[in-house]
């Protein structure tokens, strides 16, 4: 992928904007009794130039969120971090697979039992164990892919029981009316999946909140949290 020249005003913009998050991060940390060093700021990057993904890198990012397999193909090469600073957080087909398991190094987007076997062989073909998440649909949207809450334990167990694949926690994207009520249900939800101690799995990471709610979302346990458009402005 050819890099183009920086529009300077554009640069500019992002930069104040990953300062201001980060302020925000810290802050929202705090208030919840937090450490701000516990939670990870993600930028996700959909439709974002990489040339202007490596500003907010040049600022301190450094995890990047990819939704979609093409688009990473085509910008991972041009971004100043490699793959141990990516995770893959779209929809994943089963076909994207293999073009995209050396280039992250999470999964956090593991929607069903078939999507996580199809993860297990290309990892395990080429030799490596990948951390992944599984997306829930608190909200049970029927637009929006994810275990059911109450089909998560059973789900859970059926992934963690695959040799290349580590389950390290879940991610959602809660509907936007009631927001803090979903995030405190996945909050409880990580909690009581972890009492289960079941093996091949920890609830290490909770990701969720966006660009409207990631300080809510920090109140209500996340240590991920995927935020776009409040550093690189609204998509196109």
């Amino acid at each position: 992928m050819t890099t183009k020249p920086l529009n300077d005003v554009y640069a500019r913009s992002i930069r104040e904007n990953v300062a201001l998050v980060q302020q925000r991060v810290v802050r929202a940390a705090e208030r919840a009794g937090r450490s701000p060093a516990d939670i990870r700021l993600m930028a996700v990057t959909k439709t974002v130039a990489p040339e202007y993904v490596n500003v907010a890198v040049e600022c301190g990012v450094n995890l990047l969120g990819e939704n979609r397999a093409q688009e990473l193909l085509e910008k991972h090469s041009v971004y100043t971090l490699g793959p141990e600073c990516i995770h893959f957080i779209g929809h994943l087909q089963r076909n994207k697979v293999k073009s995209i398991i050396d280039k992250v190094s999470m999964i956090e987007s593991v929607d069903s039992v078939s999507l996580a076997e199809e993860i297990d062989r290309q990892a395990s073909r080429i030799g490596v164990v990948m951390p992944v998440l599984l997306e829930v649909n608190i909200g049970l949207q029927p637009t929006k892919s994810g275990f059911a809450p109450e089909a998560l334990e059973e789900g859970l167990r059926a992934v963690s029981r695959l040799k290349n694949i580590a389950v390290k926690g879940l991610m959602a994207i809660p509907p936007k009316d009631n927001t803090q009520e979903y995030f405190q249900k996945m909050q409880q939800l990580s909690v009581d999946i972890a009492g289960k101690n079941i093996d091949n799995s920890t609830m290490e990471y909770l990701s969720m909140g966006m660009s409207a709610d990631y300080e809510l979302a920090i109140a209500c346990g996340a240590n991920i949290v995927r935020v776009g458009s409040a550093l690189f402005g609204q998509r196109k």
